[in-house]
């Protein structure tokens, strides 16, 4: 079993990884106290895996479940379903010392981590992570939030689990595709602060790809360090946790103009990478051969690096004024200098982003 400490003060808590640890949660819960009916949200493609492991688990450990289900998807990450679990909440009178345990993927745990944050103003939340991306990022650092259709995850808090509980046992069932997306945060992990992990990545694509048990634990372990030192430093981003975002000023432009559904995260984030990239060889801030690099790896594990023809540029860089690092309508990006360092750099010029954008483009069909 490996375990990351999250420093955050009174606020600070595990993460644990190990393989087969689904069927235990009701154990380590129990040690919290919290309210005898426990709350769990999750998808329908879940919950039919895991679902009755986890309930089995809680009933052992004395507590009763309240299963609330959401669909499988970003577009469901909305005001919509946000007001539906609240509703099930209210209905089945959770108190402010209850529990809500996030069983899923990014959508799930950052809906259920955002309804935990306002219902009773706050309660408690337990990460489950199912999804490789989830594991090695969402479910780490306490952001929650909702997608609006101007913009993705504009309506959020930023609000600490009291665990998260990381099976990695659960990747056997998960999609190919769910897979690469996670790959790809693991990859941005790489780039912006551990060369190493990145070399891992690069040697290691068959390894990584089988899920073997060596390679999954030491991935999900060193990414989890790495948001975990980031986020313990910075826990509201109003400075160096901007850096976790590499990729994603892009990616989330992708998203917002696709209306989350023709791309998952993981995909636009990747996406993202190699347009920041080229930005950065634009501006002279990192070198090209580094750059064909971040490119080669992306590709190497069969993720997007091109922008589709179709989508306007124009309409992206309208969506990219909006990202949340946005002030004063000057525009902050995280830009590579190198693999394992990066520089947020603010006042970046519209039409050198244009450029980027442009030459990464896949000519229309």
């Amino acid at each position: 079993m490996e375990k990351v400490r999250v420093e955050l003060a009174e606020r600070s808590y595990d993460i644990v990884i190990d393989r087969g640890i689904l069927s235990g949660i009701g154990a380590r819960v129990r040690a919290f106290g919290f309210s005898p009916v426990i709350a769990v949200v999750s998808n329908p493609t879940v919950f039919g895996l895991y679902g009755d492991t986890v309930v089995n688990s809680l009933k052992s450990a004395g507590y009763g479940c309240l299963p609330v289900l959401i669909p499988d998807g970003e577009e469901y990450k909305d005001y919509f379903w946000t007001y539906h679990i609240l509703t099930e909440l209210l209905r089945n009178r959770l108190d402010r010392n209850s529990c809500l345990i996030a069983l899923g993927g990014g959508v799930v745990g950052d809906i259920a981590g955002f309804v935990a944050s306002v219902y009773m103003r706050g309660i408690h939340f337990i990460q489950a992570p199912t999804t490789l991306l989830a594991q090695v990022d969402s479910s780490v650092g306490g952001k929650t939030g909702v997608n609006h259709y101007l913009g993705k995850n504009m309506i959020g808090a930023f609000y600490q689990p009291k665990l998260v509980w990381t099976d990695i046992a659960a990747l056997e069932t998960l999609p190919r595709r769910e897979l690469l997306c996670g790959i790809a945060e693991i990859i941005k992990y790489g780039v912006i602060g551990d060369a190493a992990l990145f070399d891992f990545m690069e040697r290691n694509r068959e390894a990584v790809l089988g899920l073997e048990n060596n390679a999954l634990s030491f991935i999900v372990k060193r990414s989890c360090e790495i948001k975990a030192d980031v986020a313990s430093k910075d826990e509201r981003e109003s400075g160096v946790r901007a850096i976790l975002n590499y990729g994603h000023t892009v990616g989330h432009a992708i998203e917002t103009e696709t209306g989350y559904s023709r791309f998952l995260h993981g995909e636009a984030v990747a996406i993202g990478m190699c347009c920041a990239a080229g930005l950065s060889e634009t501006m002279g801030l990192m070198d090209g051969s580094q750059v064909s690099r971040i490119k080669s790896v992306i590709d190497a594990y069969g993720l997007p690096s091109e922008l589709p023809g179709d989508l306007n540029i124009d309409s992206l860089i309208s969506h990219m004024r909006m990202d949340k690092k946005t002030v004063a309508h000057e525009m902050k990006l995280i830009l590579p200098e190198g693999i394992g360092r990066v520089r947020i750099q603010k006042g970046v010029r519209e039409e050198d982003i244009k450029k980027a954008l442009v030459a990464r483009r896949r000519a229309p069909v």
